[in-house]
């Protein structure tokens, strides 16, 4: 398991932890006490450590190596129903950007998310979860196709931002960000979003249009990065821990300035830290939400999410 810098208290118990059941196995010397002495202090030590996160702590949260990407989403919830659609029919398929027909339970869902890779060659493949124009393109095509069959959308947010590269620019990666938000904004189905990891400025939002919108406790969604932020203010990526502080990307404050709808509970030490945990309860957000949505009529939807868009960023003098 991978440990991050603040985690580190962590590891050295859960060392010294290791060491005592070894000498217990190994000779006949009574170290029961002493192991659940660690056990404790391992507790109470994770407790401390994960109730009291500082916004740039959650930012590495969401950037763990170890965290379930959207691909792990789709099997856990999906299992072996999940067909994926590739190609935008303009220009090729965007392997930063999955999309396919699932089941989660007896509903068909068309679930669409970034992908990161997990080593460097699927890094590589997958663009570092940076879609291009033609990621987008697709995105929408398959939310369209959705409209047609009335399958309702779900759309899993993981992404460092839409790639910045010249020949993204040259497609329009602009105009296509653009053009998924309107035609978002107007989808005659349900649309389920997630924060699963980062939800980095228009490269999330290009998918992250939805009637429910929600995060999960250790993501991060924000206009830009605190890094580039800091570069940006302060000529330097040093002062990154002050950015992830001013800019109010936690799902707390997203949440307290109501631009998500919900925030999702991760096990105490991250998703990753128990995955089947992360896996039913964002099962459970996905299902509650639904059950709310499949009650609307399209005109109904349509109408709400134009209405709840509309009021964000209102200000009162």
């Amino acid at each position: 398991m991978e440990y991050l810098e603040f985690e580190l208290p962590i590891k050295e118990l859960e060392q010294q932890l290791q060491k005592c059941q070894i000498i217990g196995s190994e000779s006949e010397v009574d170290v029961s006490e002493t192991c659940k002495q660690i056990e404790q202090k391992l507790k109470d030590t994770k407790k401390d450590i994960y109730k009291n996160l500082t916004p740039w702590q959650r930012v590495q949260m969401s950037r763990h190596p170890e965290r379930p990407y959207t691909l792990d989403y789709i099997k856990a919830l999906c299992g072996d129903t999940f067909l994926e659609l590739h190609g935008d029919r303009c220009f090729k398929d965007d392997k930063a950007m999955i999309g396919g027909l699932g089941k989660i339970g007896d509903q068909s869902y068309m679930i669409i998310g970034q992908q990161k890779g997990t080593n460097t060659k699927t890094r590589q493949y997958r663009n570092f979860g940076m879609a291009n124009p033609e990621g987008y393109r697709k995105a929408l095509r398959l939310m369209k196709s959705a409209e047609k069959f009335g399958i309702p959308v779900i759309t899993l947010l993981d992404t460092p931002g839409a790639y910045p590269g010249l020949e993204a620019e040259e497609r329009g990666q602009g105009e296509a960000i653009a053009r998924n938000i309107l035609e978002m904004t107007r989808l005659k189905v349900p649309i389920i979003t997630i924060v699963i990891g980062e939800g980095a400025s228009g490269g999330a939002l290009g998918i992250g249009v939805g009637d429910k919108v929600m995060m999960l406790e250790n993501t991060w969604y924000s206009v830009i990065s605190p890094e580039s932020c800091s570069s940006i203010l302060w000529r330097s990526w040093e002062y990154k821990e002050q950015a992830a502080e001013s800019l109010k990307l936690t799902a707390t404050d997203m949440k307290k300035m109501k631009l998500v709808d919900e925030i999702i509970k991760e096990p105490l030490g991250g998703a990753h830290s128990n995955r089947q945990k992360t896996f039913a309860s964002v099962q459970t957000a996905i299902e509650k939400a639904y059950d709310e949505l499949k009650k609307l009529s399209s005109k109904d939807l349509v109408s709400n999410r134009m209405d709840k868009y509309s009021q964000m960023g209102v200000f009162k003098g």
